[in-house]
């Protein structure tokens, strides 16, 4: 595999979906982890608990999903107040930043709102993250301007693409445009195999990846008298998690 020119460190994001898979991509060697709930959901806030889990037993940086249910991301005013209150819970177990988003009915970034959660996270010391909601906004650059403009540090996206490499020309373009004022970080897809092309072509500092691999379900009966309480995208025989070798693999191959 190719391997990109070791003149400026390149940040790997892993995404976890709980301490387990913190653990393992600590011992992979990565720098920072975006932590969910409810991965085959496209991941949900997670426990304060697990925030506190992850700071207590690694040393890595932990960004932390703040996303109150499955579903788009214009929310009514319950849900906005849920995630509100969710983002003070992981601000105060220990985040290091917060990820999130909030779109108007119409499908732009909803910049009240925007403005209103960054005033928290930087209060807090920590970083305020936009995620891939930005990819299904209708006008990217217009999209950015209202993310700098409110102080995100940092914007995960795959280019508006279903995945990173396949949203490069977008990605490269936000970069330069872009990149001063807010940190560009593609994920989606990212793997091994073509994460240093996607950084050479991007510019970028930094990549997010699942580095997903499955491992057995423990417990003797995982459905039995009919139940089944699989998701969909696991089954009841396999759980999904971070494979530390594959998080390696990633990190070796951008150094």
């Amino acid at each position: 595999m190719s391997r990109v020119a070791p003149d400026r460190p390149i940040t790997v994001e892993v995404c976890c979906g709980g301490v387990a898979d913190a653990l393992a991509a600590e011992e992979g060697g990565a720098g920072r982890v975006e932590l969910n709930a409810a991965l085959p959901l496209g991941g949900l806030t997670p426990t304060a608990a697990a925030v506190e889990e992850v700071r207590r037993m690694t040393g890595l940086q932990v960004v932390a999903m703040a996303r109150p249910r499955a579903g788009g991301f214009c929310y009514g005013d319950a849900d906005w107040s849920q995630l509100l209150a969710e983002v003070d819970a992981l601000l105060a177990a220990g985040a290091h930043g917060v990820a999130f988003g909030c779109l108007t009915p119409e499908g732009a970034v909803d910049a009240a709102r925007v403005r209103e959660v960054v005033g928290r996270v930087h209060g807090a010391g920590a970083e305020a993250v936009f995620h891939r909601a930005f990819d299904l906004v209708p006008d990217a650059d217009g999209a950015m301007a209202v993310l700098a403009g409110a102080g995100v540090d940092r914007l995960l996206t795959s280019g508006q693409a279903p995945t990173a490499p396949e949203g490069a020309g977008l990605i490269a373009h936000l970069q330069g445009a872009w990149g001063a004022r807010v940190q560009v970080l593609p994920g989606s897809g990212v793997r091994p195999g073509n994460a240093a092309a996607l950084v050479a072509e991007t510019g970028v500092g930094q990549v997010h990846s699942s580095c997903s691999g499955f491992v057995a379900a423990p417990g003797a009966a995982a459905v039995a008298h009919g139940v089944d309480f699989s998701v969909p995208g696991c089954g009841p025989e396999r759980l999904p998690c971070v494979d530390p070798g594959t998080v390696r693999e990633l990190v070796a191959v951008l150094r």
